[in-house]
């Protein structure tokens, strides 16, 4: 049995965590990690392990945030030997010192699927998803904001059409169909009056 195995003792499978992020959850754009320096300086992983430990555990650290889901890892000795670019010898001989570059990591399910997690990894993991929830969400508040807005100037440039700019829900109705008719397309004075005569046969 290999030094990574022993690492890992068997458990139930029932008693293993659900791991919070989705699989499907994708941060393209995390192109860093928010790395807390005096927790890491102060943590028992540097403070015990010797020097070629931290190192293999700091690129374990980066490289589960491009793993799927994202702050994990695979379970497989071999990939990880693979993923950190060492020989199955070395790894195996680094996981089986007092301190090993899995110091810290355990077991949890992703779908049914057993995988490795790190509870202060999973933190940085859960900040960066919330945050591109909130950003993704600001967005599309933003682009409803100038939608609505381009919607209200073009029927200031119809005639008859101002007193219905002033309708919040008509202009959403506007919006609505002109998304209906041509998703993705802009609203312009054309499609708007073409929203207005379609509506206006639906009362």
């Amino acid at each position: 049995m290999s030094a990574t195995a022993n690492h890992l003792q068997p458990v139930d499978v029932g008693g293993l965590p659900e791991y919070p992020i989705e699989a499907g959850e994708r941060l393209e754009s995390h192109y860093f990690v928010e790395f807390h320096y005096q927790r890491w300086l102060t943590s028992d992983t540097r403070l015990l392990a010797d020097l070629e430990v931290r190192s293999v555990f700091l690129d374990l650290v980066f490289l589960s945030q491009t793993q799927s889901p994202v702050g994990t890892l695979p379970t497989n000795p071999k990939l990880l030997a693979k993923l950190v670019g060492v020989s199955q010898e070395v790894f195996d001989g680094l996981c089986g010192r007092e301190v090993g570059p899995l110091h810290g990591w355990s077991l949890c399910l992703c779908d049914g699927v057993q995988r490795l997690h790190h509870r202060v990894v999973l933190e940085l993991a859960l900040k960066a998803v919330t945050s591109k929830k909130r950003n993704a969400a600001a967005n599309a508040n933003e682009r409803l904001r100038k939608r609505f807005a381009s919607i209200r100037k073009s029927l200031g440039d119809i005639p008859g059409g101002a007193r219905f700019a002033e309708s919040q829900s008509m202009v959403e109705r506007i919006s609505e169909w002109i998304e209906a008719e041509y998703p993705g397309g802009s609203c312009t004075v054309t499609r708007v009056k073409e929203a207005l005569t379609a509506l206006s046969m639906q009362e």
